[in-house]
């Protein structure tokens, strides 16, 4: 076999130190104890100024200590790429538009795109933008990173074993690549278009009927001057290929590694692709996250305790990385994006914050008309205007470089171009703007000491919205909505629109005008992607229409709300508490409807006295969910036209709604259709476990593979054979819950979205701090941090996150110094 422990290609960083020539039990054993907080021969590594030190706990994460500013955040990027030197890979060459590079043709849509909506400003404005020492950190993380692919350069035996797959080698970063945008929550233009197509076909009340809009409604008529037949085509592929992760197939690794069998890779493959377009189709209501901050009138310690799990994609290696940070100026610990300085959720010494996302729409779909005569203009308040037109050349395996035209209007990158129709779509997004990169604009908060510097570093922030929060060891809580929010003067901007100069944005709202709490006076504040901008804000403008479904949030409140006084426990117990709002609204309703059929009667027994919490261990909860699914799967047959389908999917909470108050769509006999439709989508529910696990509903626990589990799929996976596969992958484990729940598990059996990372903080004691980061801190699947995190987290349980020097000692595996090399 090519690939084996034993191969040079699959030796892990750590055993640069230690190597293991022998993977038995007692060597690993013996191995395990000799390693404990060894120390290791200090590295001579050019680019640092001072010794640097790093402490390794147990769990993987990487406490650094530096002299200087640069040191410090040299030494993060040295340590990351490290741990994740293939994941740091991949982002250089989506962040570039690079892949094609090794992966062909086949990757040439994602490179156009990705370098169509590449950052075009000045560099050096937009690095220090983040932070005044912003050029500084950020050029020092690259140099961090490069100094580390260099070592890899003389010692191919650090390479993880996916290069070797590929046959590829890391290439260097440069700081394009940080302040990159691929990777953010970038806005709404896919529900843009998509409403657009649906007001086309149906008309705006139609559209408006169907959909959820609040706490405003937006207008959604089209104007006349659209052409509406060039909405139905594919105006968004370059940025959807652009944003798309990167999936690699069985020709793209060399030799007997490869996956074999096509039919079953096509299989995997569609999967994907179905879930991926399923979540770009939803994405806008669907991405979960949660957050909160309770002051010490409801905490055990009489502290403010700051509680964040934000949800995103789950993977290995993990989204999210933690880190320590302590140098001159700062001292911060939390988790970010690996390929990213500082830390964008965590606490330093003075406080502690985290994030969610608050509706902001930040990007606009502009239509033009375009010169029949010259395809490089476009009409633009009564005359021709010109494009911008940057030549660009792109490498691609396999064959000669292509060559592109990148067109740029006064809004943006052009997307799409029908010459034939003499149409055109450009696609205007705030996040372009200097400021646009996610979650650089932390490094100023790492260094906020109180609320007002919070905010002030808050409004640097020119993401796509989100929920800042804060609580600070003085015994202050606040929140801050962030993200650039473009002022429309005359359109909601749900919809496409003219790019001729009629509709266009009136400035950006100031973030720190933004909705806003300071020390609220019930002393808590929690936000899960719900809308909650207080009724009389008065800039609405600058709010989004489209929220997630409220469950989470009002679950957290509930409980939050109950008087007592929380500990960290509690509020761990919250973070992965199970109980659905839903099920208990809407398992009532069905106890009460008189279903007759003989058959269906036992399981209705056994839904009478659950507690609605969706436990791995609960037969109730796979009925429910089973069920819960059929609602939403015909309640859009129901009440979605067929030539809308494709572009609506009704939220559960208006579902709900008119459940609990039924109206003339269920017919003469509104009660009585209403209960007919439930008794009808559980028979089918009750239909679907009987095929999926049996007859026996004995056997219908919710955590199981056939029902709700995770399996980690690593990027590689479905592209490698079977032997492989079992390195890369983690799983399966037993999981609970779903979209609505606190503990947020996505809608997929196979969990596919969720929290990965998080954190709890008491700011009374700095020390008194749990977090989660699944799989484990490491990329590579030799390491033992590659998934030592995973078997916990599958249990809802939690590690202490450590942030005095005592404590880190005692927890301390691994020792490295960096020296200066001359």
């Amino acid at each position: 076999m090519l690939y084996t422990f034993n191969n040079p290609l699959y030796t892990s960083r750590k055993n640069r130190f230690h190597q293991l020539k022998k993977c038995n039990l007692w060597i690993l054993i013996c191995f395990s104890v000799w390693s404990f907080t060894q120390a290791q021969a200090p590295l001579q590594i050019k680019g640092i100024e001072q010794p640097v030190e790093i402490l390794v706990d147990q769990w993987g994460i990487a406490h650094i200590y530096a002299e200087t500013e640069a040191d410090l955040f040299f030494a993060q990027g040295y340590y990351a790429a490290s741990d994740r030197l293939f994941q740091f890979e991949i982002w250089r060459r989506q962040a570039l538009g690079t892949v094609a590079e090794i992966l062909g043709p086949k990757e040439l849509d994602r490179d156009i795109g990705t370098r169509l909506f590449k950052f075009r400003g000045d560099i050096d404005a937009e690095m220090n933008h983040y932070h005044p020492q912003g050029k500084l950190i950020i050029e020092s993380f690259v140099a961090g990173v490069n100094a580390y692919i260099e070592e890899t350069r003389k010692n191919p035996d650090l390479l993880p074993l996916e290069f070797g797959l590929l046959d590829i080698l890391p290439q260097k970063w440069t700081p394009e690549v940080v302040i990159s945008r691929h990777q953010g929550l970038l806005g709404n233009i896919g529900q843009e278009l998509n409403i657009g197509r649906a007001v086309a076909i149906a008309g705006p009340e139609k559209v408006q009927e169907l959909s959820w809009f609040h706490p405003q409604k937006p207008q959604l008529a089209l104007d006349p001057a659209l052409d509406q037949s060039l909405l139905q085509e594919d105006v968004l592929n370059l940025y959807n290929a652009y944003r798309r992760p990167v999936r690699f197939q069985p020709d793209d690794i060399i030799g007997d590694a490869a996956n074999s069998d096509l039919q079953y890779f096509r299989s995997l493959a569609q999967k994907d692709e179905s879930r991926w377009q399923e979540d770009e189709r939803d994405g806008i209501n669907a991405i979960g996250s949660n957050n909160w901050v309770v002051s010490g009138q409801h905490t055990s310690s009489g502290y403010p305790i700051m509680a964040n799990d934000p949800h995103r994609t789950q993977a290995v290696p993990s989204l999210r990385y933690m880190v320590h940070l302590v140098g001159p100026g700062w001292n911060v610990i939390g988790g970010g994006e690996p390929e990213i300085p500082g830390v964008s959720i965590g606490h330093n010494e003075d406080g502690a914050w985290g994030l969610t996302v608050f509706r902001t729409d930040a990007e606009d779909l502009y239509y033009y008309k375009i010169n029949p005569n010259n395809s490089n203009q476009y009409w633009y308040k009564g005359t021709w205007e010109d494009m911008r037109i940057i030549k660009d050349t792109i490498p691609v395996k396999g064959q000669s470089p292509y060559i592109v035209e990148h067109k740029y209007t006064r809004h943006g990158p052009l997307v799409y171009q029908n010459e034939e129709k003499n149409g055109a779509f450009a696609v205007r997004c705030g996040w372009a703007e200097y400021g646009g990169s996610p979650y650089l604009a932390s490094l100023r908060m790492d260094q906020a000491t109180d609320f007002e510097s919070f905010r002030a570093a808050c409004n640097y922030s020119n993401i796509p919205g989100e929920n800042m929060i804060w609580a600070d060891k003085k015994g202050n809580i606040g929140w801050q909505a962030v993200g650039i929010a473009p002022i429309r003067r005359n359109w909601s901007g749900m919809v496409p629109v003219p790019g001729d100069g009629r509709y266009e944005w009136d400035g950006y709202l100031p973030i720190t005008a933004k909705p806003n709490v300071y020390n609220p006076a019930n002393g808590l504040f929690v936000t899960a992607n719900e809308n909650v901008t207080p009724k009389d804000y008065i800039h609405w403008d600058a709010v989004g229409y489209s929220w997630s479904d409220p469950y989470r949030g009002d679950r957290a409140t509930e409980l939050l709300s109950s008087g007592r006084q929380f500990s960290l426990a509690d509020m761990a117990a919250i973070q992965t508490d199970y109980l659905s709002i839903p099920a208990r609204t809407l398992v009532p309703m069905l106890l009460k409807v008189d279903i007759q059929q003989a058959d269906i009667k036992p399981y209705l027994q056994v839904l009478k006295t659950w507690n609605y919490e969706l436990n791995p261990q609960s037969i109730e909860a796979s009925i429910y969910v089973a069920w819960e699914n059929q609602i939403r799967q015909s309640i859009k047959s129901f009440l979605v036209p067929d030539n809308l389908q494709s572009y609506i999917s009704p939220q559960l909470k208006p579902v709900i709604d008119l459940l609990m108050m039924p109206d003339g769509r269920f017919g003469d006999d509104a009660l009585q259709g209403r209960d007919d439709f439930l008794q009808h989508t559980f028979i089918l529910a009750i239909r679907f476990l009987k095929e999926r696990l049996g007859e026996d509903h004995a056997k219908w626990q919710y955590g199981q593979p056939k029902m709700k589990h995770i399996v980690y799929k690593h990027p590689l996976s479905n592209a490698v054979n079977d032997s492989l596969r079992q390195i890369l992958e983690v799983g399966p484990a037993p999981r609970g819950g779903n979209s609505y729940t606190v503990n947020s598990t996505g809608g997929n059996y196979n969990q596919s979205s969720g929290a990965s990372f998080r954190i709890i903080t008491d700011t009374g004691d700095w020390d008194a701090c749990l977090a989660t980061n699944t799989p484990g801190q490491s990329g590579d699947p030799k390491d033992k941090h590659y998934k030592n995190l995973f078997s916990s987290w599958a249990k809802d349980q939690y590690f202490p996150l450590f942030f005095s020097r005592k404590k880190i000692e005692s927890v301390t595996v691994e020792k490295l110094s960096l020296n200066p090399k001359d």
